[in-house]
Parts: C-alpha cells; structure tokens; sequence
C-alpha cells in the first residue's frame, strides 16, 4: 500500500499536465490521515512546553504528550510548590490532557530550584514514584522559554 501512495504521488503532476485532473478527491484516505495530523500537531502546539511556579525549589515531571493513536509527541516540563508529590503534578495534568485528547507519559521527575531575581534555574534530584527524569532534556525545554537564565541541572538529590 504504502508504494502504491508514492506512484500515486508521483504520477499526479504527469496526469494533472495530461488534464486527467487526479486531484486529492482521489486519495480521501490520504486527505483524511493529512488533515488528522494537522489536528494532532495543532492539539500539541496548544500546550506549553513549560509551565513551572516563578520562585522557589518545587517538584517537576517531564512529560511526553502524545495524540491518541498518532505519531506525533512532544516532551512538556511541569512543577508547582503545590505540589506534595510527584505524582499530584501528573494526576492534574492528565485530567488537563484528557479533555484535549491527549496522552501523558511520565518520563520521571526532580526538583527545580527557580530564583526570578537572579535569573537563575537549577534542575536536581529525582522522584521516589516515578524515577529520574532526564534533566538535560528538562533544561533544553526551559531553555526555549527562560531564553536570558542561567540554567544548570546535576545528579545531585540537595
């Protein structure tokens, strides 16, 4: 099948100049699983990559964000003061995710020691529940939104 939508997208442009007119009204399979990625893609997108509290030494979780049945996926960092345990982080956020269609996988968690005035982050540490969470992938996420921080992570539990 999959050889069969490569000659297919092949030959369209030779059959469109021969004005057979082999449009996407001929591939509705392939418009639909197109149009299903569009909306997973865009469903992604509208979650933040990063949500963390603006001051403070709080758990985190790293996340990975998947559509129901698709491909596509992102990695999410969440933390909050508010937390007592990891796992509260998780059951807030995939109740979030539910709605929206979304799957959330913990890829483990830590600490994040946020200090707004000196612009600076500090990931360590792990969770009892659900393990160590790959901080330098966690630092790469906060990164991308805290653009003017000094931003370090270690295996370090304190």
């Amino acid at each position: 099948m999959p050889a069969l939508a490569s000659l297919c997208r092949t030959a369209r442009p030779t059959l469109r100049r021969l004005g057979l007119g082999l449009g996407p009204a001929a591939f509705p399979r392939q418009q639909q699983q197109q149009q299903q990625q569009r909306r997973d893609m865009a469903a992604l997108a509208g979650v933040a990559d990063v949500e963390i509290d603006s001051d403070g030494v709080f758990k985190y979780i790293l996340v990975k964000l998947s559509r129901r049945d698709g491909p596509e996926h992102k990695d999410i960092v969440r933390g909050t003061k508010s937390a007592e345990y990891h796992n509260h982080i998780f059951e807030k956020l995939t109740s979030e995710m539910e709605k929206l269609e979304l799957d959330c996988k913990c890829l483990g968690g830590g600490k994040i020691d946020h200090n707004s005035k000196q612009k600076k982050i500090r990931v360590f540490g792990l969770s009892t529940g659900f393990g160590k969470a790959d901080h330098s992938i966690s630092v790469e996420k906060l990164k991308t939104v805290y653009k003017d921080y000094e931003i370090t992570w270690s295996d370090e539990t304190k």
